[in-house]
């Protein structure tokens, strides 16, 4: 008895197995339908997959991203739902399921679901750049407060610079989405949203300027806005004839020398440090151009550049092989 018993067990444990490495199969199969848009394929792997193998997290939030994408949305929550019954759903199964509800119009599901995945992972910058999304599309001006909540928390997810950048830009607080467009730009260089965020650095540049022939500006209470501040101001004279990208190479070659000479208040800030690093390479001419250039005179761009290609491709290379994240403990917003 013990002996049949113990062969049935073996057999059992064996078919589970192979059910498991069918499933993990099918789930690649499926999974590489899905990355090439051939939804009908990858629903059909998929599905079977899941029927396979119930538990597997991966495989249920492929299937439901399948659905979102052939926009059978109650489906795809109807898939993903027992995994927050169970309690076993990840960050990306709260994103995956919040993007249905938005594309149901449930606004307040969405909303809830979101806050029930930020105290489940408080660190996480995408569920807090999902919240400011969605309060966004409602036009709730508190949509920036995820936002910097994210920047804070989790400072090496991108989304939420591109987002705080932009809310900054309509409320005209140049300087913040100068610095918060800057640092996307370098998080995320080949992103089709990059020209949209150096063209606001170039827009931000004109409007400071502007405003500064009227006089000094006010001090912030934020000590590092007001550091910042004052020493554009005492450069203004750099751009008093046409602010372009050499002017503003000048003007900011001389930010980043009075930055590291000044010891009065000390602000470990990765943007300027990396400023810092590319004047010493002899590259800082070429970031610029690169960050300003097309914006500012698109013909004037691609001439710097086919003078000076060696230099531009030196850079170019710099900025694909870097991995531009901002660290914890850089975040100056709050003071």
């Amino acid at each position: 008895m013990m002996k049949r018993l113990f062969i049935l067990t073996v057999a059992f444990v064996c078919s589970s197995s192979l059910r498991a490495q069918d499933a993990a199969r099918l789930h690649e199969m499926g999974k590489n339908y899905l990355i090439d848009g051939d939804y009908t394929n990858a629903e059909t792997l998929l599905l079977r997959a899941h029927q396979m193998d119930t538990n597997s997290v991966s495989i249920i939030k492929d299937l439901t991203l399948c659905y979102y994408f052939e926009k059978d949305y109650r489906t795809g929550l109807k898939i993903i739902q027992p995994l927050f019954d169970k309690d076993s759903a990840d960050d990306q199964c709260y994103q995956i399921a919040g993007n249905l509800y938005k594309s149901l119009k449930q606004l307040p599901a969405c909303e809830a679901l979101f806050q029930k995945g930020l105290q489940k992972f408080p660190d996480n910058g995408a569920l807090y750049n999902e919240m400011g999304e969605l309060l966004n599309e409602q036009k709730r001006p508190e949509a920036i407060d995820f936002w910097e909540k994210g920047i804070r928390l989790d400072p090496g997810y991108s989304k939420n610079y591109y987002n705080a950048a932009n809310h900054y830009h309509s409320t005209g607080n140049y300087l913040w989405c100068m610095l918060y467009s800057e640092i996307f730009a370098n998080m995320e260089p080949l992103s089709k949203r990059s020209p949209e965020v150096k063209e606001h650095i170039l827009e931000g540049y004109k409007k400071i300027y502007a405003a500064y022939q009227a006089g000094e500006p006010e001090k912030d209470k934020n000590k590092f806005i007001n550091r910042i501040q004052s020493n554009l101001y005492k450069n203004k004279n750099v751009l008093s004839q046409k602010i372009n990208a050499s002017t503003l190479t000048m003007l900011r070659t001389r930010f980043i020398l009075d930055w590291y000479q000044d010891k009065s208040d000390k602000f470990p800030f990765l943007l300027f440090e990396y400023h810092q690093q590319l004047l010493r390479e002899g590259l800082f001419e070429a970031y610029n151009q690169w960050l300003l250039g097309a914006s500012e005179n698109l013909i004037a761009f691609q001439n710097w550049t086919q003078l000076h290609n060696q230099e531009y491709a030196a850079l170019i290379s710099k900025i694909r092989q870097q991995q531009f994240r901002i660290p914890k403990g850089q975040y100056y917003q709050a003071n």
